[in-house]
């Protein structure tokens, strides 16, 4: 199998592109938060941008190393093929290059003193180590529960709020940490996706997720209330004083409806499914974040 697949398709299966929207959909809402008080930049947007795509794919690379290094990507797993575990690039390769495309992330992460100071090279310090610590490390956060709660307050939170203040400083608005709320618990809902399908495997491999410990009943809830909070955040910006044209992401409506639906309707064992249910949620998030973002900057 591995002599016929090239060596950069190896490297873009590892990269998982369906994941990637999350990491570039916080830098489109943070800067189109700055937009709105007059304070769009360009260059720190897209350094931002690179940071994150950059850790995202860092992140997928450890996972992939750490997985099959803890057992998670046992054969029948029913998620997309796993470069290492399916011996498509070693063990040795794999952790090589997650170190190399952290450190090209945490480069793009200096240049963003000049305009936040400081506190950036805190926060970028923080993201990578949370990069490696998801499933690596003595505590690995995925193995714990802490997933879901990671990607609120790295997609949320940090890239959210930090790709705002690196364009317009502080103070932060209060429309700025709800949007990151709902942008973190959007990503979320995609490891949740994740979790309900390698339910078995995970509990087979001590992996104690959200869905591990609380079951599928209480997946379902939280995807559902997740598409909720995100779906109410646009008319909290109405109310904040924003145009109506914000409310155009709740076209979003019946898609976040029939994916909660779809969540909760498909079978445990249908890798298929659960797998075009994740890149939904991936493109669901980044939809969501587009329509804001529209109506912010042009409202």
């Amino acid at each position: 199998m591995s002599r016929e697949i090239s060596v950069f398709s190896r490297w873009l299966l590892a990269s998982r592109p369906r994941t990637l929207p999350a990491a570039i959909a916080p830098i489109v809402l943070g800067s189109a938060l700055a937009a709105h008080q007059h304070a769009f930049q360009p260059a720190p947007a897209l350094l931002c941008a690179a940071f994150a795509l950059l850790a995202q794919i860092g992140a997928n690379f450890a996972n992939d190393y750490f997985d099959f290094r803890r057992g998670a990507d046992a054969p029948g797993r029913l998620g997309p093929t796993r470069a290492v575990a399916s011996g498509l690039i070693s063990p040795r390769a794999m952790l090589g290059a997650t170190f190399l495309v952290l450190a090209l992330a945490a480069i793009f992460g200096c240049a963003l003193i000049t305009y936040g100071g400081w506190v950036i090279i805190l926060l970028g310090v923080v993201s990578l180590l949370a990069a490696l610590a998801y499933t690596g490390g003595p505590f690995p956060l995925a193995y714990h529960g802490l997933g879901e709660v990671a990607a609120l307050v790295f997609f949320g939170y940090v890239a959210v709020l930090g790709t705002f203040y690196v364009q317009a400083g502080s103070p932060l608005p209060p429309v700025a940490w709800l949007a990151a709320t709902a942008c973190g618990l959007l990503a979320a809902n995609i490891l949740l996706v994740n979790n309900v399908r390698d339910f078995a495997s995970d509990a087979r491999a001590g992996k104690r997720t959200l869905v591990v410990r609380f079951g599928r009943q209480f997946a379902h809830r939280l995807y559902a209330f997740n598409v909720a909070t995100a779906l109410a955040t646009p008319v909290f910006f109405l109310i904040a004083g924003f145009n109506p044209l914000v409310l155009v992401a709740l076209a979003e409506l019946p898609l976040g409806l029939l994916l909660a639906r779809f969540l909760a309707a498909t079978p445990d064992g249908d890798g298929l499914r659960f797998n075009k249910l994740l890149a939904q949620s991936a493109q669901f998030l980044a939809l969501w974040a587009g329509l804001m973002s529209l109506g912010i900057m042009f409202g």
